[in-house]
């Protein structure tokens, strides 16, 4: 038994301590557009018009606090861009409003950075490269790596 090959992941729901907050890092700084709002609840954000790929809210976490290292929970929610320019100006962004990076790593299949969101959830920005440029094992596999990813280099491709 297997899963059809077209399943997806539809989205992301995250429980947050401050609902603006959230919101202003994941529009303001993400880029994604807020599509539904609740109040100070809940909200849902998307990109390209889609209903939505992320929903924030605060219903059981207002106020809260990340869970402690060495606990289960998220380890990190994935968003990949179209191309090398549009995660160089999501990446710029973030850089230029002070956010810290965690790592970023060169996977060969992919070129990612990672984050947390203001409220310690894992966040990783890639975007893939092309299959055809995926390293493989002499059996046809594919041989990923965690190399160092020239994070200046691909700022200066935002413009």
């Amino acid at each position: 038994m297997s899963i059809h090959p077209e399943t997806r992941v539809g989205h992301v729901h995250l429980k947050v301590a401050d609902l603006d907050r959230a919101i202003a890092f994941y529009s303001g700084l993400l880029g994604f557009e807020v599509t539904q709002r609740y109040g100070s609840q809940a909200a849902f954000l998307s990109a390209g018009g889609y209903h939505h790929h992320i929903g924030l809210n605060t219903w059981e976490s207002r106020g809260g606090t990340p869970p402690p290292p060495g606990h289960t929970g998220l380890y990190h929610s994935a968003f990949v861009f179209a191309d090398r320019k549009a995660l160089a100006e999501a990446l710029k962004r973030l850089v230029d409003a002070g956010w810290p990076l965690e790592g970023a790593a060169d996977h060969g299949v992919s070129e990612a950075v990672y984050l947390s969101d203001p409220d310690g959830n894992g966040v990783e920005l890639y975007r893939d490269k092309p299959e055809a440029d995926w390293p493989r094992k002499p059996d046809g596999g594919l041989a990923m790596v965690n190399a160092r990813l020239d994070v200046a280099a691909l700022i200066a491709e935002a413009g």
